[in-house]
């Protein structure tokens, strides 16, 4: 059995926090998905662009709600400089006028997810963890990560609050950079996705996304849906593997 558990560490930081959790198994690969599929989903991120720009009421970035929050919630952690949350990541290129376009269809549909609804959505392969999957401050810093795309190992910071399991960092900075370890491929079937919402009020739209989500993984990539549910403060744990 392997459970996702989300520390107390975290929650002393974010109260108000919600993590919607989603596993998913028995994925088509990006080369099993037919071509009108692909084409239905560069649609709806196509879509989730130009939804995007709703949460816009500011040319300033940081100014917008919906990054504001954010920009909060890491200023209680240690970060590495100039780390920011993914959604901010996204809706900088929406303001932009770079729209974010299409990577492979598993990310291509969290993607559109993020964008629809301003939270920040991550997937993960869960057959390369190694035992449970945590949220939590790392005290002590120093686990050992390769982020996708560089060939050096970047570890953890003292105090930095991080997804790690027992081989080291799955996610630095909350929800800021992927490892290679476990970064989800046009090869990956089993996935768990994430969505996170520290906003409380926000809970209404993390549980619409968290349903919408799961229905496009079905529908465009025949996944199974094996666990889905929403971790909080009164309810830290669940399990994602029997």
């Amino acid at each position: 059995m392997q459970k996702f558990i989300a520390e107390p560490s975290f929650w002393e930081i974010l109260p108000e926090a919600s993590i919607g959790i989603m596993v998913v198994r028995a994925m088509k690969t990006a080369d099993e998905v037919s071509s009108e599929d692909k084409a239905a989903i560069a649609s709806i991120l196509n879509e989730a662009n130009a939804t995007a720009n709703q949460h816009l009421t500011s040319n300033t970035i940081s100014e917008n709600e919906v990054v504001a929050v954010w920009r909060r919630a890491y200023q209680l952690f240690k970060t590495k400089k100039g780390a920011r949350c993914s959604i901010e990541n996204l809706l900088k290129r929406v303001l932009k006028g770079n729209p974010v376009g299409s990577i492979t269809p598993s990310v291509d549909i969290y993607n559109a997810i993020s964008l629809k609804y301003a939270l920040p959505v991550g997937g993960e392969n869960i057959d390369a963890f190694v035992g449970d999957f945590h949220l939590g401050i790392d005290e002590e810093g120093g686990k050992s990560f390769l982020p996708i795309g560089e060939e050096e190992n970047a570890p953890t910071l003292p105090g930095e609050l991080c997804y790690y399991d027992e081989e080291g960092a799955v996610c630095r900075c909350f929800n800021w950079r992927d490892g290679q370890r476990t970064e989800l491929t046009d090869d990956s079937r089993n996935a768990i996705l994430v969505i996170e919402c520290v906003d409380g009020a926000r809970l209404p739209e993390l549980h619409a996304a968290l349903d919408e989500f799961a229905d496009l993984m079905r529908r465009f990539l025949g996944a199974e849906v094996a666990v889905k549910g929403i971790v909080t403060k009164d309810n830290p744990e669940m399990t994602i593997v029997e």
